[in-house]
């Protein structure tokens, strides 16, 4: 079995359901054995800011899939939850990202592990902090860079009661 961290993010509809509708997925899904989810957090958007602010979320799973298949999987669920691409950093019913694969190293431009832009995005590093602190990038951890973000941007991502 291999280990895996997701990023799950939306902004559209009924924000908190479609992250619950997305776990559920991936929970029922034959090659997911265990999940462990974060806490939600509600940020700003990022990127494309003109649009409603975020409900994100991110998930530790073990999987049979290598990774290809697991991209494979998350698509899947943000296809059968309407995910629609038009905008870069759009709003969006549903987005699972691939954060990490055990210590698997992808240039690939179809796949790229670590996710290239988690050490600039609190709203990632915030709830990966709650399912592993020792997660590094670099041979840094998320927590260095983290604490290299302004008091702004880590501000901005703000627990979801």
């Amino acid at each position: 079995m291999s280990r895996a961290y997701l990023g799950l993010g939306t902004n559209m509809g009924d924000r908190l359901d479609y992250l619950m509708k997305a776990c559920k997925m991936l929970e029922e899904s034959e090659y997911i054995t265990s999940i462990k989810k974060s806490n939600l957090y509600e940020t700003k958007a990022w990127g494309y800011t003109d649009q409603a602010d975020f409900l994100n979320m991110c998930v530790e799973i073990e999987t049979s899939l290598p990774p290809y298949e697991l991209l494979d999987l998350c698509q899947d669920i943000e296809n059968k939850l309407d995910r629609v691409r038009v905008i870069r950093w759009g709003p969006r019913t549903i987005d699972v990202d691939v954060l990490f694969y055990d210590d698997v190293i992808s240039l690939d431009e179809k796949l790229l592990i670590p996710h290239p832009r988690i050490k600039d995005r609190a709203f990632v590093l915030v709830p990966l902090m709650d399912l592993n602190e020792d997660l590094s990038i670099d041979g840094k951890s998320i927590k260095f860079y983290l604490d290299n973000l302004t008091d702004e941007e880590r501000a901005e991502v703000k627990e979801f009661k």
